[in-house]
C-alpha cells in the first residue's frame, strides 16, 4: 500500500504545533457560531479533534484561546488583576492608564483588530461580548457596585470608542493627547460608569 493509499488514522491528534493550529482554527469557527459565552472548551476541542486538556496546555483556558485568535498583546486576566488592585475610587484612572499605554505600544495591532471586526458582524458580536462581559464586567464586579453588567457595557463602550477614535479614525486632538490628558478628561466619566449613580 502506498503512502497515498494508507488510510488516515482517526482519533486524537498529538500534542504538537499542529494541535495548537487546529485549536485556533476550530476556535475561530465556534466563537463565530456561538459567541464568546456560548462557546465551550469541550466544544472547541471536539471540533479540533483533540482532548480538551490541550486548550489549557496551549492557551491556559478559553479566555487565553480567544485572546490568541484576536492576537491580543495582553493577557486579560493579568490586566484585570492590575486595574482592580487598589482603591475603587481611582479604578477608572488605572483602567485608562493601563489600556491607553498598552494600546499606544501596539496601536497598529489594535487598529487592525477594530477594522477587521467592524466588517464582520459575527466576529464583532463575539469581540463585543468578550470585552463587555469578560473584561469590563469583571472590572465592574470588582468594585462591588450594583448593575455590573450594565456598568461593564458602559465602560467597554467608553474604552472601545476611545480606541476607535484614537487609533482608527485618528481624531485630533484626541489622537495625539498624552495619557495624563486623557485620564484628566475621561476618568471622571468612566468612574461614574463603574461606581457612580447610573
Amino acid at each position: 500500500m502506498t503512502e497515498a493509499e494508507t488510510p488516515r488514522r482517526r482519533g486524537r491528534r498529538a500534542g504538537g504545533e499542529d494541535t495548537r493550529a487546529a485549536l485556533l482554527a476550530a476556535a475561530r469557527e465556534v466563537f463565530a457560531e456561538q459567541g464568546y459565552q456560548g462557546a465551550t472548551v469541550r466544544g472547541i476541542a471536539a471540533r479540533a479533534g483533540v482532548d480538551a486538556a490541550m486548550v489549557n496546555h496551549w492557551f491556559g483556558g478559553k479566555q487565553g484561546l480567544f485572546s490568541a485568535i484576536l492576537e491580543l498583546p495582553f493577557d486579560p486576566s493579568i490586566l484585570i488583576d492590575r486595574v482592580t488592585a487598589g482603591s475603587v475610587d481611582t479604578i477608572a484612572e488605572r483602567v485608562l492608564r493601563t489600556f491607553v499605554t498598552l494600546w499606544d505600544t501596539h496601536q497598529g495591532r489594535f487598529a487592525a483588530l477594530m477594522l477587521s471586526v467592524s466588517s464582520q458582524e459575527v466576529a464583532a458580536a463575539a469581540v463585543a461580548e468578550f470585552f463587555s462581559g469578560t473584561v469590563f464586567q469583571v472590572i465592574a464586579e470588582a468594585t462591588g457596585a450594583d448593575r455590573p453588567t450594565m456598568r461593564g457595557a458602559l465602560a467597554a463602550g467608553q474604552m472601545v470608542g476611545l480606541g476607535m477614535a484614537r487609533y482608527v479614525l485618528k481624531l485630533e486632538p484626541l489622537a495625539s493627547a498624552d495619557v495624563d490628558e486623557l485620564v484628566t478628561m475621561i476618568a471622571p466619566n468612566l468612574q461614574r460608569y463603574l461606581t457612580g449613580e447610573l
